[in-house]
């Protein structure tokens, strides 16, 4: 008997299936390609080969930073961020250019800062006495750019030649500091800030205060400003053989001298011995395919990722060697409560940091790098409460102060047996400030009223919809004096000075490196470099390996940050370009974050009394 057909209604719903499985096939071979297409982006970099002879291309992408944020990568693609980087670690471009230094497979080096959106001068200085090492070597360096800003131009002056494209600039501009006002704003609003602070030259709170900057504020950002611009200008005309006061003279007269080469900025800057050649990118690449060892008629390269792979593979054998460890810890970031992610220094984080190295017998010192501007009081002294149990135990500790530690950084500091730091790191801003905001003016002109009753005339002192009494404003500025006397104190003790003394150059003033050297707040100058040598020295160290403290990440952490790091990369080789952010002035990108930074920073630093150790002047 014949197999009995199906009914068409059956073959109908037969047809659909197949289409729905064969759609579900397909979905499932798109997503097997993209997820193939990240691990080939993981682990792009780590195969990349390394030439026989070559270049390194360093081109470093995003901000330069002591310790990289910890971010989601699924949340940055969803959304549509940067491809490229968005931060570079500084120790791991002065690793690679020690290295290439040395090696004789590495024949030239070739900068790419179009990517590059800074990072702080002090950063840039440390890179800088990299480079001049590797200078030594007599390996030439060659610079290419698009554009370069004022801190991508310090890194490629450095080169003996620079290459700057025919529609670019050299756009050095001088050195700025600038703050929003809200005080009308607020009094529209009829929002009462109750402020509490110690220091004449505390001057975070000022954008509450009035609707411009005070005389103290502007002395201290003037003097502040000019010692860094006078210290950029100097090491520019050094670097590029120019007379004094050149750089200063291009940036005061940009205006004019761009109108007379009929705004044509690379020609300029050529005209000004800034650069040495004007070429696209088809000459670049044409020159440096004839400069340097190459195959099949383009330049041999490896990157800077790719490099440092083949580096600390060659490490390995030589470090597990090496039982003793110097503890690299970094405190990066505004100084918060509790455990928090990198790139914010939590006060519970670094304090189990240091709990956890009390513990390993292999940890003979520790190097702790600051690049923070203070925060939060009471997270700064539980920080400096774990680093003082750890210097009780017999382990020497070592500062090395990056772009800023001042404020709470330097607060942290003071357990320090030794406190290096570079001629442009911005420290000291040794002051305390408090503020309370309350509505009850806003709230009363839309018709909204507190009343109640009290057992004492401070209850409810935190009430935000409440008139702060006059016993409540006496303690919250006792609260604020007496962190201030024990910041002094702390200070006092450490410097081998007097509360009396300290206070002269306190009162929330900042100082470069250079004049914290002179004022006695630091021991030396020197970079990180000379921060490890100096721990290595203290613990009588003549063989040790460096071992880099950071957070406990997960496994899927991990893997979320090593994808996130990579996937650009991937990207990048499949032809896709990330946003370029060189051409795009920081101000704008920055604008709004500038805008509402003293509202931003009362709502990440709530300290538990509302008790601030924080320098609003050091450059973000």
């Amino acid at each position: 008997m014949a197999d009995k057909k199906p009914g068409i209604i059956r073959r109908i719903f037969r047809f659909f299936g197949t289409v729905i499985n064969g759609i579900r096939t397909i979905i499932g071979l798109l997503f097997l390609g993209f997820f193939l297409m990240i691990l080939g982006g993981m682990f792009a970099d780590d195969i990349q080969p390394m030439p026989d002879s070559g270049a390194l291309y360093l081109a470093p992408s995003g901000v330069l930073v002591d310790q990289k944020s910890y971010t989601d990568p699924f949340g940055q693609i969803l959304s549509g961020g940067n491809q490229q980087d968005s931060e570079t670690l500084v120790r791991d471009i002065i690793e690679a250019l020690d290295a290439a230094g040395r090696d004789s497979r590495i024949t030239h080096l070739v900068i790419d800062t179009d990517y590059m959106a800074g990072g702080g001068l002090s950063k840039l200085e440390e890179i800088s006495v990299a480079l001049l090492r590797f200078k030594k070597s007599g390996k030439p360096i060659i610079a290419v750019a698009d554009n370069l800003s004022q801190s991508q131009y310090y890194l490629a002056a450095h080169a003996d030649e620079i290459l700057l494209n025919p529609l670019g600039a050299v756009m050095i501009t001088g050195f700025g500091a600038f703050n929003s006002y809200f005080k009308e704003a607020l009094d529209k609003l009829k929002i009462n800030m109750h402020i509490f602070r110690v220091g004449q030259f505390k001057s975070a709170v000022e954008p509450f205060l009035g609707n411009n900057m005070s005389p103290e504020a502007k002395q201290a950002s003037t003097e502040l400003m000019n010692e860094l611009w006078q210290f950029y200008g100097s090491q520019i005309e050094q670097l590029r053989g120019l007379p004094s006061g050149t750089v200063h003279s291009y940036a005061e007269n940009l205006h004019i001298n761009l109108q007379a080469s009929l705004g044509n900025s690379s020609a300029l800057a050529k005209k000004q011995d800034l650069i040495d050649q004007v070429a696209t990118r088809t000459e670049m690449s044409a020159y440096l395919n004839e400069m340097i060892p190459g195959t099949d008629g383009k330049f041999n390269r490896i990157n800077l990722k790719g490099y440092l792979n083949h580096v600390r593979l060659g490490k390995i054998n030589s470090a597990a060697a090496k039982r003793h460890k110097i503890a690299l810890v970094v405190a990066a970031g505004n100084i918060v409560d509790g455990e928090q992610p990198e790139g914010t220094a939590g006060g519970d984080t670094l304090a189990g940091i240091f709990d956890r190295l009390r513990d390993d017998s292999d940890i003979k010192a520790v190097v702790l790098r600051i690049d923070s501007p203070g925060g939060s009081a009471f997270a700064s002294d539980v920080i400096r409460d774990a680093i003082a149990a750890t210097r009780k135990q017999g382990i020497p500790i070592v500062v090395s102060m990056g772009s800023y530690a001042a404020s709470g950084g330097y607060w942290i500091a003071t357990e320090a047996d030794r406190v290096l730091a570079m001629p442009t790191t911005i420290t000291g801003s040794i002051g305390v400030f408090g503020v309370i905001p309350t509505v009850e003016d806003s709230l009363a002109a839309m018709g909204i009223y507190s009343d109640g009753v009290a057992t004492t005339n401070i209850a409810g002192i935190m009430q935000l919809d409440r008139p702060m009494t006059k016993q409540a404003e006496m303690v919250f500025q006792s609260g604020v004096d007496n962190v201030y006397t024990r910041f002094l104190t702390l200070v006092a003790e450490a410097r081998k000075s007097t509360p009396a003394e300290v206070h002269k150059i306190a009162q929330g003033q900042i100082w470069t490196g250079q004049r914290a050297l002179q004022l006695g707040l630091v021991d030396e100058l020197g970079d990180l470099s000379d921060a490890i040598v100096e721990a290595a020295e203290l613990a009588n160290l003549s063989e040790y390996m460096v071992d880099y403290q950071r957070k406990p990440l997960t496994v899927y952490e991990q893997f979320l940050s090593e994808m996130n790091s990579n996937i650009g990369a991937s990207l990048a080789g499949l032809g896709v370009r990330g946003s370029d952010v060189s051409w795009l002035p920081e101000s704008l990108r920055q604008q709004a974050k500038v805008l509402l930074k003293p509202f931003n920073l009362l709502d990440q630093l709530s300290d538990p009394r509302g008790v601030y150790l924080y320098c609003d002047q050091c450059p973000q």
